[in-house]
Parts: structure tokens; C-alpha cells; sequence
């Protein structure tokens, strides 16, 4: 799937130690910390349900316990797996409803996956996947309300869109296709089979609609970061450059067929970290 998602009990040995979201995170004052990674912890979980290849009403039922369960952790009876985050829903005050969005994003893929879906829902699934969890994070990292949810909105379907652009072929190996009708339909291309349009010389036409897409919400989430106090800015900063970084070089490779994968590198990691960390 391409989301920006992640359980276990939710310890930093969840996300891989060289994951750029792993590299962000300890940044944070332990409190934070844990508290992403909790968050990162359930978002993998039902990430994994949503991408495994077993029968589609199983990773529905799973995904509905998964419901349950966030009720119950609300209604003062968390399960087992969801126990460590009580204190971290208190602190930060995180929201039910983002928790059940994530799940309802994850579902998006499991009745069938998901193939060239109108603009809107494209943008519904981007906010679950992604702002969802975006609204999750500013509240601990400390952002006011109304700058905290612009920049969930912003950033998140900036890492979004981001993803979709880098994984087209990996989600055309799942039968997945997350670029919109209407882009497609604008350049020409009729076909929803994922791997056609993967192979189609005009995919290009429909790439550059995303990536204008995707650099006006890093504009305005680069905006909203500029504004507020560096402390609490800090790892959604480092995030974003990451993602910039990733999309500059999407740019430079191209996106006409064959396309090679695209990543940073364990340097270039490491001096943003360290730039936008601690200088």
C-alpha cells in the first residue's frame, strides 16, 4: 500500500532503526517520542493487515476488531495491545476519530484495491492515510489547533502524493493504482489496469498534475512550519525534507517507463538531520 504508515506494543524497535521516520522521532523529548511511535506502532499494524494477501473478508473483521478495540481504549477498557498508549492519549489529548480514520483509509484497499479513483476520494484516502495521521502527530509535537491541523492537511498529502508518485510500479505489482480519473482521462489514458498505465509513454502528462499538487501543499506546510517555533517543528521539518528530497529526485529521473526506484541515501539522511535538527 502506498500509505505513510504502521503494532506490537509500540517500542522504537517498531520502525527500522535506519527509517527515516525512526531518524525523526528521536529527535523528540521521551514523552513525544513514545508517543509517535505508538502511533507509528498501530499505523503499521493495520498498514499490514490492509497489504497482507490473505482473504478480503478476513482483513475486514481484523480491521473492525482493530474498531473495536480504539472504542474500548476510549471507553477506559483498553485491550492488551493498546494499553501502552493511555497515558499518551491523555498527555497529548489524540482523537478517536483520527484512529478510526486510519483504519477506514487502510480499508479503502481491502473490498478491492484501489484503481484510478475519482479526484475526491483520492483526496479522502490521501486525508486518511496520511493527514489522519498527521493530526494524530502535531498534537504531540505541540503545534496550536488551527496551524497543527493546516499543517496535517498540507504535509500529509504532500508525503502522500510523494508516495504515490515514487511506488507507482511496486503498487502495479499489488494491482494498485492510485492516480486519479480525471488525470488520467486528461492525458489520454482510458485504461484503469494498473500495470497498462504503468507502461503507458504518457504517464508523464499525469505525474506532472501530481507533482504540481504535491508541491503546493509543501509550499503551504513549508509556510505553516515557518511560523511556529522551531522546537515543535522540528521533526515534521525534518519529515518534509525527506520527502522534498525524494521528490526532487523523482523529478530528475523521470517518470516515463522503464523507471528505476528512487530513495536517499544513508548520507543524505543524515545532513538533513543534522541540519534541521541541530544547526
Amino acid at each position: 500500500m502506498t500509505a505513510t504508515a504502521t503494532t506490537a506494543p509500540v517500542t522504537p524497535q517498531g520502525a527500522a532503526s535506519g527509517s527515516s521516520f525512526y531518524a525523526a522521532m528521536r529527535i523528540l523529548p521521551r514523552a513525544q517520542r513514545d508517543a509517535m511511535f505508538q502511533i507509528y506502532s498501530f499505523c503499521r499494524q493495520v498498514d499490514d493487515i490492509a497489504d497482507s494477501d490473505g482473504p478480503r473478508a478476513e482483513r475486514l473483521a481484523a480491521l473492525d476488531q482493530w474498531r473495536r478495540d480504539i472504542d474500548a481504549l476510549y471507553a477506559g477498557n483498553p485491550p492488551p495491545r493498546l494499553r501502552d498508549c493511555v497515558a499518551s492519549v491523555e498527555q497529548f489529548g489524540l482523537r478517536r476519530d483520527d484512529f478510526i480514520a486510519i483504519i477506514d483509509g487502510m480499508a479503502m484497499d481491502v473490498p478491492t484495491d484501489i484503481r484510478a479513483p475519482d479526484a475526491a476520494t483520492l483526496d479522502l484516502y490521501c486525508d486518511r492515510v496520511a493527514s489522519a495521521v498527521g493530526r494524530l502527530s502535531v498534537r504531540v509535537f505541540g503545534l496550536g489547533e488551527q496551524d497543527g491541523l493546516l499543517l496535517a492537511h498540507h504535509l500529509g498529502r504532500a508525503l502522500q502524493l510523494t508516495n504515490i508518485l515514487r511506488d507507482i510500479d511496486e503498487d502495479a505489482g499489488l494491482g494498485r493504482l492510485y492516480l486519479s480519473r480525471e488525470s488520467l482521462a486528461a492525458a489520454g489514458i482510458t485504461s484503469s489496469d494498473p500495470q497498462v498505465v504503468a507502461a503507458d509513454p504518457r504517464l508523464p502528462r499525469v505525474c506532472d498534475d501530481l507533482l504540481k499538487q504535491a508541491r503546493a501543499h509543501f509550499t503551504e506546510s513549508d509556510a505553516i512550519m515557518a511560523r511556529n517555533p522551531r522546537r515543535v517543528v522540528r521533526a515534521p521539518r525534518i519529515m518534509s525534507q525527506y520527502y522534498h528530497a525524494i521528490l526532487d529526485k523523482l523529478v530528475e529521473r523521470g517518470f516515463a517507463p522503464p523507471r528505476q526506484p528512487v530513495g536517499l541515501s544513508k548520507v543524505a539522511k543524515i545532513f538533513i538531520l543534522i541540519r534541521y535538527a541541530f544547526i
